[in-house]
């Protein structure tokens, strides 16, 4: 992992480190018109590799994209992948490296360590703090004919190497910036209270947590505030160690769905689902997002734990409409004829099995109701 201002500078040595000649760069129509593709293919032709662009990812990346992408990369030759951009770039990226080494089609590898061949290289490049893709052993794709978001996990997808310049940050539309400053949050709370949590992802997590609640409006609404962008560069980077060590829960395994069948932001359906989960969850752990709340300045010194979640949960509802989410699911679309539909698919995500509260579809589907 390399941090800091100006690191985008160190992506030639880093792709050289993995072998690399003509390395195939996964992106985005937004991120060459910010400037980064060019500065990127700069630093790699400055250390004589051959860099082939590919950019037809679009926001929560569809099955159909990374068969244009694998094509692409055969075609050019391609060696080690370079994913730059938000999530749907880096989860594309991976995407690639998947069928390349694999075969089949994506939909192939849903679930658990599906993946057992070996991949190309990855080097990722994050330009959003939230999404965690970066050092994380998660791939989320679009599967277009179910519309449903498949989560592909497995140790084999974290990357070999990451690079975190939070200069890219300040590139974000505002909305991108609250959408993937919530993802980190419920990385963050999510992977605290999973049943496999652990005391050196617990500390990552709660790092996360506290430095998106001194961070995330002020990054909204600052973009040029520089420690600001830094706080939330780290607090997605931290999330991500902390969620792919842990796994995480209900809220995901339900804004998977969600964004599967509408499109939609995924960190803003996280935010208006998080407090949701977190009330449910609070019936078996409350202590641990007592915690939680502590670390993100809440004045919870003396309340009893259940009455500390409740408080968190208040927070995160007020933190994520003050950056702009919704308060509710129905203002996205969703009513309660997809309940049914989105709750069926919901039990058979992948992050569902690590939630601390045991939920089946009865009461997945309660606390999409609730959020409508």
């Amino acid at each position: 992992m390399v941090f800091g201002l100006g690191s985008l500078a160190e992506a030639g040595f880093c792709a050289g480190r993995l072998g690399a000649r003509r390395p195939f760069v996964v992106t985005d129509p937004g991120i060459i018109d910010a400037g980064w593709v060019a500065e990127l293919v700069h630093h790699l032709r400055d250390v004589g590799l051959d860099p082939q662009v590919w950019a037809g990812v679009t926001p929560n990346p569809k099955d159909h994209e990374i068969d244009a992408a694998l094509a692409a990369y055969v075609e050019c030759g391609g060696d080690v992948i370079i994913g730059i951009g938000g999530g749907s770039a880096l989860d594309a990226a991976k995407g690639v490296a998947i069928l390349s080494g694999n075969g089949g089609s994506i939909s192939d590898y849903a679930g658990v360590d599906r993946v057992v061949n070996p991949i190309p290289p990855l080097l990722m490049i994050p330009s959003t703090a939230g999404t965690g893709s970066d050092v994380s052993q998660f791939c989320i794709v679009t599967d277009t004919a179910h519309a449903v978001k498949m989560t592909i996990m497995g140790r084999s997808l974290v990357p070999d190497i990451s690079v975190t310049d939070p200069r890219l940050l300040s590139t974000m539309p505002q909305d991108l910036a609250a959408a993937t400053g919530l993802d980190a949050l419920t990385h963050a709370v999510e992977s605290f209270v999973s049943l496999g949590h652990n005391p050196l992802a617990d500390g990552h997590a709660l790092s996360a947590a506290r430095l998106v609640a001194q961070a995330l409006r002020r990054n909204v609404e600052a973009p040029g505030d520089e420690q600001a962008r830094l706080w939330m560069a780290q607090a997605s980077l931290e999330a991500g160690l902390a969620f792919s060590n842990s796994i995480l829960g209900a809220t995901h395994a339900m804004s998977h769905q969600v964004g599967g069948l509408f499109d939609l932001p995924h960190g803003v359906v996280n935010g208006v689902l998080l407090p949701h989960v977190i009330r449910f969850n609070a019936a078996v752990v409350p202590e641990r997002f007592a915690v939680l709340a502590g670390a993100m300045g809440l004045p919870v010194a003396g309340v009893p734990a259940a009455e500390a979640a409740e408080l968190l949960a208040q927070y995160v509802q007020d933190l994520a409409e003050s950056v702009g989410a919704p308060r509710r699911l129905g203002a996205l679309g969703v009513t309660d004829q997809d309940v049914e539909r989105m709750s069926i698919t919901a039990v058979r995500d992948a992050c569902l099995a690590t939630n601390p509260r045991p939920a089946g579809q009865d009461d997945i589907a309660g606390i999409f109701r609730e959020s409508l």
